[in-house]
């Protein structure tokens, strides 16, 4: 099968949106633009399936049996018809046998009669309800069952109740989680269809920064954003290439492109897009490939490169590039609003944007319409809504802010300012940070 597709141009892109300007985009309309422009991973591969979590299917999965196979009890208990089961008084049955899990009631069940049972036991021919062992009362070889215990067909899981012969189980495209790797156990599944994991090369670029455990120099950081990265990527399940911190020089920052392009689908960089950085980044970008500068209508993150890398000569091999800020909170916000999203779609995911929730803010929020905000806050529970605090300053490197909250509080492009009491929606961190 074809590895890749003929992309799209950033230009044909580009056309395709109206008002399309890279000096004050929306956040919409990035994401859109990206959406247009990713390519997706086209080779599968069949994995065992425990070697499956997390993975997105490449093909609809059909049951090939019903689930459960045969009507079965849902309780301890007794089976019995619930025709014959008294309004106006107790119901006596005397006991014709037992059916355990994984063993079928040999005999049969005549009039008047009921069937010792077990949770998970096939159903015996013609009884149709089960009542719960603690609801009744034992009388020698009878069962007495009060009145009003049980109604017809309760406790009852019917022969392709789960899932039908035939019915789509998942589908393509699914991210597959702990459930549906029990659903695909429950069909006798011992391997599924993914599609390939997506390779994702990182780095830093800039001559301030360090690695962890080199001494800091005046005027020197120590480099944070790849351990960030790092983390948010983990969460994808893609494969990781750090290609560490590239200082702000030409050849060696094509160097780190070049094998980046050469070995990934996506390459992440933060750091030298803003105005008044090194220009060498930015030239580099340029001469390997076709990348677009924004400036996009957001807070943090307001600078930003998209498009494509190559690694030229015959053979050129071509990856995704994400140019994001150099700011850490930047870098964090941008990746969740840009890149997790098409990073899945690459991966071959079916679209599922994150969830907001909707949360009463504790103090007012001062927001000029005309660009999308993204403020670090805390969400805790008020009886039956959420309301939300901000976590104080909200600079683009003060990452502190990040580490204290659990939500980004999510201030729409048209939204003005919010006044304490208001709605506004939160991203939660669970499961992103």
């Amino acid at each position: 099968m074809s590895e890749r597709l003929l992309p799209p141009s950033l230009q044909q892109v580009a056309s395709c949106l109206s008002g399309y300007d890279p000096s004050a985009l929306p956040v919409a309309q990035a994401q859109e633009f990206i959406a247009r422009f990713v390519p997706r991973v086209r080779t599968v591969e069949k994995v065992a399936l425990r070697a499956a979590l997390g993975r997105s299917l490449a093909a609809d999965v059909v049951s090939p049996i019903d689930v459960p196979s045969h009507d079965n009890s849902a309780m301890d208990g007794y089976a019995l018809r619930g025709a014959e089961l008294a309004s106006d008084g107790p119901t006596r049955l005397r006991i014709a046998g037992s059916g355990l899990a994984g063993q079928q009631f040999a005999g049969a069940a005549g009039p008047g009669e009921c069937v010792r049972i077990m949770t998970g036991a096939v159903m015996p021919v013609g009884l149709d309800t089960v009542v719960p062992q603690e609801f009744t009362a034992l009388e020698g070889d009878q069962v007495v069952i009060p009145a009003g215990a049980v109604r017809t067909g309760d406790n009852r899981r019917l022969r392709g109740e789960d899932l039908a012969l035939g019915q789509p189980a998942l589908r393509r495209g699914k991210l597959l989680r702990p459930a549906d790797l029990g659903m695909l156990a429950s069909l006798g599944q011992a391997e599924v269809p993914v599609w390939r994991r997506l390779r994702v090369a990182f780095f830093s670029t800039g001559d301030e920064l360090r690695s962890i455990g080199e001494p800091l120099d005046a005027g020197c950081v120590y480099d944070s954003n790849r351990y960030t990265l790092h983390g948010m990527l983990q969460r994808l399940g893609v494969e990781l290439l750090d290609l560490g911190v590239v200082r702000d020089d030409a050849h060696a920052l094509e160097a780190a492109f070049r094998e980046a392009a050469d070995s990934a689908d996506a390459i992440i960089t933060s750091g030298g897009v803003s105005v008044g950085e090194a220009d060498y980044t930015k030239q580099v970008m340029k001469q390997l490939g076709e990348v677009a500068f924004w400036k996009i209508a957001m807070r943090p993150g307001r600078p930003m490169a998209f498009g494509r890398i190559s690694t030229g000569g015959p053979g050129s091999k071509s990856a995704v590039l994400f140019g994001l800020p150099g700011n850490p909170v930047a870098v964090m916000v941008t990746f969740y609003a840009f890149v997790r999203d098409a990073l899945l779609a690459m991966s071959g995911a079916a679209s599922a944007p994150l969830p907001l929730l909707r949360a009463r803010a504790v103090e007012a929020i001062r927001k000029k319409p005309g660009r999308t905000e993204y403020q670090r806050g805390v969400v805790e529970r008020d009886g039956t809504d959420w309301r939300v605090r901000i976590t104080g300053s909200q600079g683009s490197g003060i990452l502190r802010s990040m580490s204290e909250a659990n939500g980004l509080v999510v201030l729409h492009h048209e939204q003005g300012s919010v006044a304490a009491g208001d709605w506004v929606e939160v991203l939660p961190f669970e499961g992103l940070v």
